[in-house]
């Protein structure tokens, strides 16, 4: 290869591979794969995906000389998408939509001739405020008779994640962050119980499909190839589409899912908050945005409305649900809202732990609210102050973010159930650490309040590029 960098995603797929040169992304399609690549192209099914915006575009690079792989038949040119999400950090509508999308493009390329061969719920990414399929090489010219090859994969990664969340906790899709390959049949069949066993499709694909596996696990594999009616291959399909649509969630109320109707800003301070935070972007003129703690995403879409790529993550999975719920309604392309614990978040994952990208190794971005943030961060989980400013040295070019001092009754809140052992919790310490990192270029009270916002520039010339 010359200049190249392999993504650590994209090497376990024979028919290609996704890499970067000189800073931009490419996939080079294999040898193996040229008869289903010119298939895909030639049969019309990837101009008619593009048309329904359910597959990710590329451009064919004529100069195939960026690699000397002999196995290279094809460079393509992906269009770019900033930040790479993953299932983990979606809302439950997010993954439901992802889990329809993919089975959208079965049944289309069915009409095609083609089938998917790979189901992962890591295919598909948030572009333009829409799930979107990514892998190109997920696509094979369709036998007479063959099943559909990713079933299981599908189920590991859609049908038990969403089922769990559907009948149980929303929480328990953290098992995928344990469970790279989708969550084991088995141990979501468990999980569900018996009481749901009555629905036809969680007593197919998960129930007795969890029973077939264990049956299986320890059998010599069988030379012949199972066969699939093209009915039994369609009906299979709309059997999954079907039990994913009727998938509902009803969450129980949480602490932040109403937070703005129990705030202490006056409407005064509250739209001048708006008015700051809009002329920070202004002049810092970012390409990218992270909101962290962002709640419904109100703060979010003051960046987002200026075209400016946000994602807008929270602790909490209501707030994240009706913010995106929100963003559909209203047809919002530049706000990707996503569930993220700034305590404990997204690590490295999968082979070398780099398989699948860090929260962090997804920065920096241009610029970070860190908005009614602080408090929660030094008093709710004892971070001082110079850990947190260790954290948000890796993560941003440049911070707004807003102090929040002990006479707050937000804070007094938090310390009416612990003692107040945080004798370093004020401006003058909270100051004296960002400076060591941060070149404070402006510090903003905020009116008919006792809040401070400081806007502040990394002095670490901090990115990969």
């Amino acid at each position: 290869m010359k200049n190249q960098s392999v993504l650590p995603s994209s090497f376990r797929d024979p028919s290609g591979f996704l890499f970067l040169h000189n800073t931009e992304l490419f996939r080079q399609i294999n040898n193996s794969y040229r008869d289903d690549y010119d298939f895909l192209k030639d049969s019309g099914l990837y101009e008619k995906l593009i048309e329904k915006k359910l597959l990710l575009p590329h451009k064919e690079v004529e100069n195939v000389e960026i690699s000397n792989d002999k196995e290279c038949y094809k460079i393509i040119k992906p269009e770019k998408i900033n930040f790479i999400s993953y299932p983990y950090e979606w809302s439950f509508t997010q993954f439901k939509q992802a889990a329809l999308t993919t089975l959208e493009i079965q049944k289309i390329s069915f009409e095609f001739g083609m089938s998917l061969k790979d189901a992962s719920a890591f295919n598909v990414q948030f572009f333009k405020g829409r799930p979107i399929f990514i892998d190109t090489l997920s696509f094979e010219k369709y036998n007479q008779g063959q099943i559909w090859k990713p079933y299981r994969q599908f189920c590991q990664h859609f049908l038990a994640p969403l089922a769990l969340i559907s009948h149980k906790d929303m929480r328990l899709n953290q098992l995928l962050r344990i469970y790279i390959d989708g969550i084991p049949l088995d141990l979501t069949s468990e999980l569900l119980g018996k009481g749901t066993r009555f629905s036809f499709s969680l007593l197919s694909h998960i129930h007795l499909h969890a029973k077939s596996q264990k049956h299986y696990e320890d059998k010599p594999i069988e030379t012949k190839e199972k066969k699939l009616g093209k009915n039994s291959f369609v009906g299979l399909i709309e059997s999954l589409y079907s039990g994913v649509k009727k998938m509902n969630w009803k969450p129980e109320k949480t602490e932040w899912g109403e937070y703005y109707s129990d705030t202490n800003y006056s409407e005064t301070s509250f739209n001048r908050k708006k008015e700051i935070i809009s002329k920070v972007i202004d002049d810092v003129k970012p390409n990218t945005v992270w909101d962290l703690g962002a709640n419904r995403g109100i703060f979010s879409r003051i960046a987002s409305e200026k075209n400016i790529e946000t994602v807008s993550f929270d602790i909490d999975p209501i707030a994240v649900e009706k913010n995106y719920l929100e963003a559909l309604e209203k047809n919002e392309k530049n706000i990707l809202p996503l569930i993220l614990d700034l305590t404990n978040p997204t690590p490295g994952l999968g082979w070398e732990n780099i398989e699948r990208n860090s929260f962090i190794d997804r920065g920096p971005a241009d610029l970070v609210f860190a908005l009614a943030l602080i408090h929660h961060l030094a008093i709710s989980n004892n971070l001082p102050f110079y850990k947190i400013v260790s954290f948000f040295e890796k993560i941003c070019k440049n911070l707004i973010i807003e102090f929040v001092p002990k006479s707050d009754s937000q804070v007094q809140r938090l310390l009416a159930t612990r003692e107040d052992i945080f004798n370093q919790y004020n401006v003058d310490s909270f100051e004296k650490e960002f400076s060591r990192s941060f070149t404070i270029k402006n510090k903003i009270e905020l009116e008919d309040s006792e809040r401070i916002f400081f806007i502040m520039k990394n002095k670490n010339n901090i990115g990969k590029f």
